[in-house]
């Protein structure tokens, strides 16, 4: 039974677990992307987050609670200006974990936690941005021909499909396909010697 476990220990000691913590954050806002195991990721983000909802409001009280946190003034600078600018108007959930695989040593879960504002790959919807707005292609049946010829060939609306007379696809089928003349073949310089002698 695991009544009032509410946090993880990580299978250290307070103090240890304390200096895993804070390094493992400095090193999340030094890099704003950190590989490292399941278990020490959520412990992190549950550790990291109220320090990013208190870099939003950047007073002197503020920094000197972050700071007994962190002890380090390079990761409370970064913290307080470049990363407080991109996550001000975010409400919460500023990290993002996200499953990596197994390591090869022990099978450890290892995972990746990041920054959700400082991902460039990913917009807010979570889908990738390709510097366009993104459009589903579709088509029906069959390997061959795109789906955007066939859309394209295809009327817009009913009143096209009035205006337009009506075509017979069955005669234009039956109908047989032309062959394009062929050019006269030129002479080679050979055939051209051969009947100047004759």
């Amino acid at each position: 039974m695991r009544h009032g476990k509410r946090i993880n220990h990580l299978s250290r000691t307070s103090a240890h677990r304390k200096a895993l913590l804070r390094n493992l954050t400095i090193a999340l806002i030094t890099h704003k992307r950190i590989n490292t195991t399941l278990a020490k990721a959520k412990a992190l983000r549950k550790y990291a987050e109220p320090l990013f909802t208190k870099s939003k409001s950047n007073d002197t009280h503020n920094r000197r609670v972050v700071f007994s946190y962190l002890q380090d003034k390079e990761a409370v600078t970064e913290l307080f200006s470049t990363i407080a600018d991109k996550i001000g108007d975010r409400p919460g959930g500023y990290l993002r974990v996200i499953k990596t695989g197994f390591r090869l040593g022990d099978g450890a879960e290892m995972a990746m936690i990041e920054l959700v504002d400082f991902n460039d790959v990913y917009d807010k919807d979570g889908t990738k941005s390709a510097g366009k707005t993104r459009r589903s292609r579709r088509r029906r049946g069959g390997k061959g021909g795109s789906s955007d010829a066939s859309q394209a060939a295809a009327p817009t609306s009913t009143a096209d499909v009035a205006d337009k007379p009506a075509a017979a696809p069955i005669a234009a089928a039956a109908a047989p396909v032309a062959e394009e003349p062929k050019a006269p073949k030129t002479p080679d310089v050979a055939d051209a010697t051969t009947s100047e002698e004759e």
